[in-house]
């Protein structure tokens, strides 16, 4: 296989993001504990969840099909597929190669749909409407982080990830500050709606008529909701991962923007419980016209550059 598609050496980084991203929901958790005036969960609640779950058997209903295993699963291999292409830190992800960022943002999207088959296969209708919803506010999210990482790739001449992100210095801030604002912003917000975060989506709340992603994924148990939980997790890294390299300049040091990358990632995760603390989700016919805003800013991004 050819060198430039292969990194080996990133293998190590890639290890680090499976380890470390159920941490990322921990520090979510502590920030919002703190902003309330709790103790809040151990740091470390997610990793003892999902041992939990996995020492479990999973429920099936008769109603369903392959379809709803297999939802889990595909899900989780998305999130991994895509865990595989991110960089951390300008450095590349395990597997790299021109256009690499339009798969990227597919894998997302086939992930996804596979849970949304799933809680269409169950036939309940109270999981159809969670899936609607998602695929309702999918069609926005998925335009704007398409156009953002368009727009990034106009600006430093590559649509390779990693090239891309190797590229943005503080030389490149300075000739595209205002672009790399506008899309680390629509990134912002993508990040939100693909981990079904506040003010898009709130994880903690079990109520009728606010609820999207939980909704979808109620019928799993034991396993199949542990490959959900930890496909979440593996997403908010990835994600994360891009967003901190374009906010985070490159420096030529391998070690020192890997470290760098990684304190971003949970730099961002500080921000989204500050943000989940600081405000309440969005009424749900207010969710598209932010999400439509995260394309307006990405649109702009991309036109500021092309004109």
């Amino acid at each position: 296989m050819d060198a430039g598609f292969l990194h080996l050496d990133a293998l190590p980084r890639m290890a680090v993001g499976l380890a470390l991203c159920p941490l990322l929901f921990g520090v979510i958790n502590r920030v919002k504990a703190k902003f309330a005036g709790r103790t809040g969960q151990p740091l470390l609640q997610t990793y003892f969840d999902l041992a939990r779950l996995l020492k479990k058997g999973a429920v099936y209903s008769q109603t369903t099909t392959w379809v709803f295993p297999l939802g889990p699963m595909l899900g989780l291999a998305c999130a991994l597929c895509a865990l595989a292409l991110a960089p951390l830190g300008g450095q590349p992800g395990l597997v790299s190669f021109e256009g690499d960022l339009f798969l990227f943002a597919g894998l997302l999207s086939l992930g996804r749909f596979a849970t949304a088959a799933a809680a269409l296969d169950t036939g309940s209708s109270f999981e159809g409407m969670g899936a609607s919803r998602e695929m309702q506010f999918a069609v926005p999210a998925e335009l704007a982080q398409i156009l953002g990482l368009a727009a990034l790739a106009q600006a430093t001449g590559t649509y390779s990830l990693a090239e891309l992100l190797a590229r943005i210095d503080m030389a490149r801030w300075a000739a595209f500050g205002p672009v790399l604002s506008l899309t680390a912003t629509a990134l912002f917000l993508v990040l939100l709606a693909e981990t079904c975060r506040i003010p898009v989506d709130d994880p903690n709340t079990h109520l009728e008529l606010t609820m999207i992603h939980e909704v979808m994924v109620l019928d799993h148990s034991g396993p199949d909701f542990a490959f959900i939980l930890y496909g979440q997790g593996v997403k908010m890294w990835a994600l994360g991962a891009v967003l901190a390299g374009v906010l985070v300049p490159t420096r030529g040091d391998p070690l020192a923007d890997a470290a760098l990358g990684a304190a971003g990632i949970f730099a961002l995760a500080l921000i989204m419980g500050i943000v989940e603390s600081s405000m309440a989700r969005l009424r749900l016919l207010l969710v598209p016209r932010l999400l439509v805003g995260a394309t307006a800013l990405s649109g702009l991004a991309l036109i500021l550059l092309l004109r």
